[in-house]
């Protein structure tokens, strides 16, 4: 009955884990067709303004769904690992290394899409006359920067959940060879 559970649960958190990286994906789509256009961008002089754009909050919306859903999938993935049995042999260090390179790839694709996020949910904030967003200068988003950025948040989240069932099958079939050689 326990094992049950325990299945029903990594479902329950895998389905929490693609949840919000699903709203963190629409929320770049959105952001992408909320952004700040040309025709918003006011010049006078040499300064400009550019008003804010919803585009902000669907970010910051992106980029808190993201974090967590990253945060939840990693303690999974850990919680996997520290509570497998310790022996090593040919076929577990085979899918050690196979989920090592998921959490890596993982890793690579949440880093650059935070970056990109990140960048283009400050350029969505109101920029006054005179300040901008740098250099006293206004910025506008590139067309694709958001829908770039929720393609990474779809790949970083596929890459999670890939590790995490990966490790879960590495427990799995060490649980099971365990149990043969105690009959034995």
């Amino acid at each position: 009955m326990e094992k049950k559970h325990h299945r029903y649960g990594f479902v329950f958190v895998l389905c929490i884990i693609i949840s919000l990286d699903l709203v963190s994906f629409i929320s770049c789509l959105i952001a992408e067709a909320k952004k700040a256009k040309r025709k918003d961008l006011k010049l006078d002089g040499k300064l400009c303004y550019l008003p804010e754009s919803h585009a902000h909050e669907l970010g910051i919306a992106a980029l808190i769904c993201l974090g967590v859903a990253q945060v939840i999938g990693n303690l999974l993935i850990c919680r996997i690992f520290c509570t497998r049995d310790k022996r090593n042999n040919c076929k577990t260090q085979k899918l050690r290394i196979a989920t090592a390179l998921l959490v890596l790839s993982c890793r690579i694709s949440f880093g650059v899409a935070v970056i990109l996020l990140g960048a283009a949910t400050s350029m969505s904030r109101k920029q006054p006359y005179g300040k901008g967003w740098l250099d006293r200068e206004c910025y506008l988003v590139k067309d694709g920067v958001f829908v770039g950025s929720g393609g990474l948040v779809l790949v970083s989240s596929g890459s999670i959940v890939a590790a995490a069932i990966v490790s879960s099958q590495i427990k799995t079939q060490v649980e099971q060879r365990r149990k043969v050689h105690a009959q034995i």
